[in-house]
């Protein structure tokens, strides 16, 4: 049974047809799929989520989909870690991480979006699907295209980090290196989505990805014993998870599942591409496009797409933001390692960097409840701190050897 009751008009609140559309003919706004909402509430309770599988899909009702789910049965519901040891560090009381670093199959917040975008291009009639990406995106694209024996063609900027290219190719995609940055990327995709008719998960079809970013919202409620946190720190590239995140904790709250108030959410991104954090400090309704150059390459995304949607949520729940150096993002990914055992990418870096930022100008209060968002794996981006860890010490096959390392290791430093 689908819930669906068509797409409207972010701005104008003009209604459309739930087709492959993602932009308003009369104002040019974004469009979203709209629900029936009371139906919804009749067949989605708590007891009713909670005995179906861990999957992003336990959330059904409120996923535009017709008929059943195609992919993306093991993706979703990743962990929400109790923080103790890093909270300790930040001299906060109740901090979280939202980690889908370990998310199946692409170990990002993407396979979300994805599962969503490719179930709804197969019910549409695409035969090819593709992306405008950064990496994480074309990794979970590529994966989900294979698992539905969909043609697929993934199109990146020219200098991409290894790993991120590996990770896409293994799955047999036709992969395309722009020589340009991603929005380069981006802008040459919707000329192909528009010429050749095919299904791009964040253009033609970006109204139905972007409501997998939800389901990232859904289940930190759950996950919470259905409350809300009090503080959401999230990354922002194109804009689509922060905006979502939060119209995700509305919808809990419109079908009876959460109560309020909603948590006040905080944009975080790199100092080297930073247009909505600029755009924040200018007051600004529509961020200023930038030219990026941060290692944070899966959020450097100078101009966009949701950009407004941001700005409005960031401003309308009464939070912040904050923009953090390379230097920043990596000394996070070392303090996150360390404390938590997690291994995150440059966005996740970015993240927890931001959040540092603004819990210590007491934008946060360090006494309520915080959820910080990690979006993606750090194994995809080793490079960028493999100059920061210890290199392994080289020892032959005897105990002797071994004491000797040892005594020299636990020996006082002489006094200068």
């Amino acid at each position: 049974m689908s819930f669906i009751r068509g797409l409207q008009c972010h701005l104008c609140k003009a209604i459309y047809e739930a087709e492959a559309s993602w932009v308003c003919g009369k104002c040019l706004g974004p469009l979203e799929v709209v629900y029936d909402y009371d139906a919804v509430r009749r067949s989605m309770s708590r007891e009713a989520i909670e005995s179906r599988p861990a999957n992003l899909w336990r959330y059904r009702e409120l996923l535009p989909i017709e008929g059943e789910p195609r992919t993306g049965l093991h993706s979703g519901f990743t962990p929400l870690v109790r923080s103790e040891r890093l909270a300790s560090r930040l001299g906060v009381d109740e901090l979280y991480l939202k980690d889908d670093s370990v998310n199946h199959p692409t170990l990002s917040y993407k396979d979300r979006v994805v599962s969503v975008a490719a179930t709804r291009a197969v019910e549409l009639g695409f035969q090819v699907f593709g992306c405008a990406s950064t990496g994480n995106l074309a990794n979970s694209v590529s994966a989900h295209a294979a698992r539905l024996g969909l043609e697929c063609y993934v199109f990146i900027p020219h200098d991409l980090e290894l790993n991120k290219v590996l990770g896409s190719a293994i799955f047999g995609p036709q992969v395309v290196a722009i020589r340009g940055n991603y929005d380069d990327v981006n802008r040459l995709c919707t000329q192909i989505a528009e010429k050749y008719g095919w299904g791009f998960a964040n253009i033609n079809l970006r109204s139905y990805y972007a409501e997998g970013a939800k389901t990232y919202g859904f289940e930190i409620a759950e996950q919470l014993g259905w409350r809300l946190p009090q503080h959401l720190v999230s990354p922002v590239a194109g804009g689509t998870l922060l905006p979502r995140i939060v119209r995700g904790f509305r919808e809990m709250i419109e079908v009876g599942l959460v109560e309020g108030p909603l948590p006040k959410v905080h944009a975080a991104q790199a100092a080297g591409c930073a247009p909505v954090i600029e755009a924040l400090e200018k007051g600004l309704e529509f961020p200023d496009p930038v030219k990026p150059n941060t290692i944070a390459k899966s959020i450097a995304i100078g101009n966009p797409a949701d950009g407004f949607q941001v700005l409005s949520t960031v401003r309308s729940s009464g939070g912040s933001g904050a923009k953090v150096t390379d230097e920043q993002i990596v000394s996070a990914m070392q303090l996150l390692a360390e404390t938590e055992g997690i291994f995150t990418e440059p966005a996740g870096g970015t993240t927890l960097a931001a959040a540092m930022q603004l819990i210590e100008r007491g934008l946060i209060p360090r006494d309520e409840s915080i959820v910080i968002a990690i979006t993606g794996n750090g194994y995809k981006t080793g490079e960028v701190v493999r100059d920061r860890v210890v290199k392994p010490v080289e020892l032959g096959r005897s105990l002797q050897e071994f004491d000797a390392f040892l005594n020299e290791k636990q020996s006082p430093a002489p006094v200068p």
